[in-house]
């Protein structure tokens, strides 16, 4: 059993106060938000029951990747479901777990993403200079055996769009079958959660820093 709350995946480092901060404060452009924050009373009777569902386990209420997921009520309760998996009920460690979100992170430089999910890995047993070297773009040094295969098995697959047979030899020392499918399947969906966020373009609680400045790489 994971001990990490799924959906604070998304809010860890907010203590559930970007929820508040989200629909209260002012944001810090004048441009208008292409997904208006959503409230559970602004709910149609087609988004209200997954809303419903949301708000059990969200610390950050209907924020981040929901706002935009109730535009499609369909299609979020099956990525709310996919979630759910892959925060509560994946093979795969939740340390490599929130690993692999970040690597992931770092590739689209995902704000939302890194601001989450940096204390998680960390809380996992990340070690910082690991998390501090992603950040900066580059390979980490200092990685256990687990490490290093989550770290090549991912960047080879999101970058080469292939897993060359040297790469799954050496996840197949570290991984079962289950895991290495589950593996694939958290980096992809947090791709996919990537895409979401910039297409909204939600960003980090305001006042905030936001992990990547504008120009670095």
């Amino acid at each position: 059993m994971k001990s990490a709350v799924w959906m604070s995946s998304l809010a860890a480092a907010a203590a559930g106060g970007w929820f508040a901060a989200t629909m209260f404060a002012a944001p810090a452009t004048s441009k208008e938000p292409r997904f208006p924050q959503l409230t559970m009373d602004q709910l149609d009777e087609k988004q209200k029951p997954l809303g419903e569902e949301v708000m059990k386990v969200s610390s950050v209420g209907l924020a981040g990747p929901y706002n935009p997921m109730m535009r499609s009520p369909v299609l979020g309760q099956r990525l709310f479901d996919l979630f759910h998996y892959l925060r509560w009920e994946t093979a795969v460690p939740t340390r490599l777990n929130e690993f692999a979100i970040l690597i992931i992170a770092r590739q689209w430089r995902s704000q939302v993403e890194w601001y989450a999910h940096a204390p998680l890995a960390a809380k996992a047993g990340l070690k910082p200079e690991i998390i501090a070297e992603l950040k900066a773009g580059k390979r980490p040094s200092d990685m256990a055996e687990g490490e290093v295969v989550v770290y090549d098995f991912v960047t080879e697959l999101t970058t080469t769009q292939k897993v060359s047979d040297e790469t799954y030899a050496r996840a197949k020392k570290v991984f079962n079958d289950q895991q290495i499918v589950d593996l694939t399947a958290v980096a992809g969906n947090y791709v996919m959660v990537a895409m979401l966020l910039a297409m909204a373009e939600e960003t980090v609680p305001p006042g905030k820093e936001p992990p990547f400045k504008v120009g670095e790489k």
